[in-house]
């Protein structure tokens, strides 16, 4: 059973924000009191938080759909719906979040970092809101906007200070388990290690963590063996360790040439060039693995590496590497730009909603709106109500559009296309529209729309039929 995930894709969905309530307050002997049509609640967001308690996204693995609740719609008597719960998603140190498309959205690095995966919808206003000296009842609420859906994928690098790297079986699992208190598997067969091991050593004042990464092979960073899943776990480490496997049963294989086929996969990978190098001689506790490593050695040292002589079976040589690896992240940690202490700065969020674009799309021949509050409006109009509609229309027309559409050549009837392209509101442009909450009838209706929906006059007009009296008269009268 798998124990151990690093990459998952997650499908986040944040709550839908509560419509708003159109509503007239009522009591005895004063049955129209204004509109008292409360508000909707905000949608819940999904938010991902670093937990270093968590090492691993195994859960997200067995359930990647995460939905935040809704808000709840509001209410008459000015009550307001109640905020969707926000869904936190704990997630272990250096997780990095990306899109479909691999671009980085967060590093998520440090205990409590967080990062808004989700933004949940806002709730609508109430006719209680919308109300004004103009407009003093409305017939209508605006509409809760849905929540943020994306999909996007975690992937989790180690945060490790030393990383092991080496052949399957060349003692990196055995090496760490002598270095500190981990219990890595440990065989005598290839590819034992299945997934990264961490392991905490202290030198004299010096504690730092040391990552085991699965053996790698010829071709890694291509995909073959484990190499490409778990290389990514090296890239926050200070150093890197080969560790060269001196008594190796392999007759093609030596120490050296194991070394040169290693950093060419970390060539390969990229990124890693300005790693130190230290250079591990394991199992020197063989007879011909000690004459093997008092072989190469001067041609190591030669090359510019440090390199240490050590065998965690009989432990021999682990003091003079722990310090030396304790110097070596010592030095790392005080060449980092000190950490500020972190403050708690409320910014409200920049949107430039004022402006907009008019575009005339050739392929799909209307003339198409961009813009954070007319895509926005749109969203929140009840199509079914006419106040809604006209209310939308006088909207649109003080922020400029109908002014923007004439530059732009509309005529009357020509296609007007409101939002992105595959979830766009269109409609035809009759420019004649005028602004003005005066010109409202009953309440829920307007009849500047009469002309441009037919639905709504044939509707009249069945209406007016089934109350006209000759027409029943005709049919109880047939002669």
């Amino acid at each position: 059973m798998t124990t151990f995930v690093d990459r998952v894709e997650l499908h986040v969905a944040a709550g839908n924000g509560g419509h708003g309530c159109a509503s007239v307050h009522r009591e005895k002997f004063k049955p129209l009191g204004g509109p008292d049509g409360g508000n909707g609640g905000r949608g819940g967001d999904v938010i991902l938080v670093v937990d270093q308690s968590v090492t691993t996204l195994l859960e997200y693995h067995h359930s990647p759909h995460r939905k935040a609740t809704n808000g709840q719609p509001g209410a008459g008597d000015n009550r307001s719906g109640k905020d969707g719960q926000d869904l936190v998603l704990t997630v272990p140190d250096g997780t990095v979040v990306l899109d479909q498309r691999g671009n980085v959205l967060a590093d998520l690095v440090g205990q409590g970092t967080t990062f808004v995966a989700g933004q949940g919808g806002r709730g609508g206003l109430g006719n209680a809101a919308l109300s004004s000296a103009r407009r003093k009842a409305p017939g209508f609420a605006l509409l809760g906007e849905p929540g943020e859906a994306r999909d996007i994928v975690l992937e989790l690098k180690t945060v490790a200070d030393v990383a092991l790297v080496g052949y399957p079986s060349a003692g990196k699992s055995s090496l760490i388990s002598v270095l500190s208190a981990a219990k890595p598997k440990i065989a005598d067969y290839p590819f034992t290690t299945l997934v990264p091991n961490l392991g905490v050593v202290t030198a004299g004042s010096t504690v730092y963590t040391v990552a085991d990464v699965p053996g790698l092979i010829p071709g890694a960073s291509q995909g073959r063996g484990l190499g490409l899943e778990f290389l990514r776990h090296v890239e926050r480490c200070s150093v890197l360790v080969h560790v060269l496997d001196t008594a190796t049963l392999e007759s093609d294989r030596d120490p050296v040439s194991d070394l040169d086929v290693i950093e060419e996969e970390l060539k390969q990978y990229g990124g890693l060039d300005d790693r130190p190098r230290i250079v591990v001689l394991n199992k020197i506790d063989i007879p011909d693995g000690q004459d093997l490593a008092d072989m190469i050695r001067p041609d190591l040292e030669q090359r510019g590496y440090q390199v240490y002589e050590v065998s965690a079976v009989a432990r021999t040589g682990l003091k003079e590497l722990s310090y030396a690896l304790a110097g070596i992240v010592a030095e790392a940690r005080a060449a980092r730009p000190k950490e500020e202490a972190t403050r708690i700065v409320i910014r409200p969020k920049a949107v430039d909603d004022t402006g907009f674009t008019v575009t005339y799309d050739e392929a799909e021949e209307v003339y198409r709106v961009r813009g954070e509050k007319p895509e926005r409006w749109v969203r929140q109009t009840d199509f079914n109500n006419d106040e809604a509609v006209g209310y939308l229309a006088d909207r649109l027309n003080r922020l400029g559009v109908e002014d923007a559409l004439m530059k732009a050549g509309a005529r009357a009837g020509d296609g007007v296309a409101i939002g992105a392209e595959d979830n766009a509101v269109v409609f035809d442009w009759e420019p004649s529209m005028m602004a003005g909450a005066e010109m409202l009838g009953r309440r829920g209706e307007d009849h500047r729309l009469e002309a441009p929906r037919p639905a709504a006059q044939r509707r009249r007009d069945r209406d007016a039929e089934r109350d006209d009296p000759q027409r029943e008269f005709d049919e109880f009268n047939p002669f």
